[in-house]
């Protein structure tokens, strides 16, 4: 028998997306964005959404740009201080002593520390309730060459990303493999 629990925020794996961005001094700030996935294949595009008060949104009207950078379980204490420090107030890069280093692609920094980076020029916003849901356009992905696979394909074992429960507010870790999509279906074929 299922439970009702009402109207809340429960998609599972949530992702723990780290959002980077330059104020108009060219001051690096993030982030933890815990609403977003990607919305588009053809191009390539991811969604986040953020308040519109914060300082990564008037940076990301201000550049049109911003990354997404994947924090790995060893990455966890910087990833949940980007959400509890507000950039308005002091420098979150300064306090971790992570470097911002500056995108090729777009005018945004990704963080070198952090395992894996999307690297997105904007290309729509729009507001959803409490929130402004912005639509990036994913120009690169970069990723350190020992979380990949012998394939050149991201290894998750190895990325080990952090996934956010709303539900516990805990995180947790997702880094197995059960099956292979596209695959699994074929039985009822």
């Amino acid at each position: 028998m299922k439970k009702k629990l009402g109207a809340q925020t429960l998609v599972y794996p949530t992702p723990v997306l780290i959002v980077a961005t330059y104020d108009a001094d060219n001051t690096p700030n993030a982030m933890n964005v815990a609403w977003g996935g990607i919305c588009s294949s053809v191009p390539p595009c991811i969604q986040i959404s953020i308040r519109e008060d914060r300082k990564t949104y008037q940076n990301i009207l201000e550049k049109k740009a911003f990354t997404i950078n994947i924090p790995s379980v060893s990455n966890m204490k910087e990833a949940d201080y980007f959400g509890l420090a507000s950039g308005k107030e002091e420098n979150k890069f300064l306090k971790t002593g992570l470097t911002a280093q500056k995108a090729d692609e777009v005018d945004a920094p990704y963080i070198e520390e952090f395992p894996m980076a999307l690297i997105c020029e904007v290309i729509q916003t729009s507001s959803v309730g409490s929130h402004i849901q912005i639509v990036g356009e994913i120009k690169n992905v970069i990723a350190n060459e020992d979380i990949l696979g012998e394939d050149g394909s991201i290894a998750i074992a190895k990325l080990k990303p952090l996934s956010f429960n709303p539900s516990t507010t805990t995180y947790d870790l997702i880094s197995e493999s059960v099956g292979q999509a596209f695959q699994e279906g074929m039985y009822y074929k």
